[in-house]
């Protein structure tokens, strides 16, 4: 019954053939260095021989997805129809669905390397003009000219101004205070304060003094 079931099993197996063309990407075997081909992923896999050509032994009817597992290539995946006696080779996109087939039929597998696999980046030499591109770089050189000019700015103001400007400084600094000790309500009380300065009595006119004293008189003659 073993024998039986071996023997039914291996006339539904199909050997699956193909070639890896040699070009520009990947000239010989040498250069393509140890890889194999592969259905499903290590599923089924064959090695490649000297000129290109490989070959998967006994693989059972069935919808696969073949391979070429490279170190130093990329090629093409193929979506492969195993049938009773023959299979089918059909160009497939990684990530689109096996159903339904693409329309197109290739009447044998032949892979071309797409591009060689690049593990190495070389690092980028120093940029100072990139550098001076950076958004964070211009912030921090605008903070260290505005730091090293406020003494300058500072002996050029008038008293008044000078005068107003430290005011604000004690009212924010109030406020920072008043935030850390967790009194809100202080804080923006003194930043809101205005402090008008009081108004100035005028004195009393020389000349409604004397009509004030001649009128007294003029009253105590009468």
């Amino acid at each position: 019954m073993l024998q039986t079931s071996s023997l039914v099993f291996s006339a539904f197996a199909v050997d699956v053939t193909g070639k890896l063309q040699w070009n520009d990407e990947c000239p010989d075997i040498h250069s393509l260095g140890p890889a194999r081909v592969v259905l499903d992923a290590g599923k089924f896999s064959g090695n490649v021989l000297r000129d290109g050509t490989f070959s998967i032994s006994d693989v059972p009817s069935g919808t696969y997805i073949l391979s070429v597992v490279s170190h130093d290539h990329a090629f093409d995946h193929l979506r492969i129809d195993v049938l009773e006696s023959t299979f089918e080779a059909r160009p497939y996109a990684v990530g689109t669905p096996l159903n339904p087939a693409s329309s197109i039929l290739l009447p044998q597998i032949s892979l071309l390397a797409r591009a060689k696999l690049v593990y190495f980046m070389p690092v980028d030499s120093f940029n100072l003009l990139g550098m001076f591109q950076n958004p964070m770089m211009l912030m921090l050189l605008f903070g260290g000219g505005m730091v090293i000019a406020m003494p300058y700015l500072m002996k050029n103001l008038d008293p008044e101004t000078m005068k107003e400007f430290q005011e604000q400084q004690a009212k924010m600094a109030q406020m920072q205070n008043s935030i850390a000790t967790g009194d809100l309500k202080a804080g923006f009380s003194a930043l809101m304060a205005d402090d008008p300065s009081p108004a100035k009595t005028l004195p009393a006119s020389p000349a409604g003094s004397k009509k004030g004293n001649a009128s007294n008189n003029k009253n105590r003659r009468r």
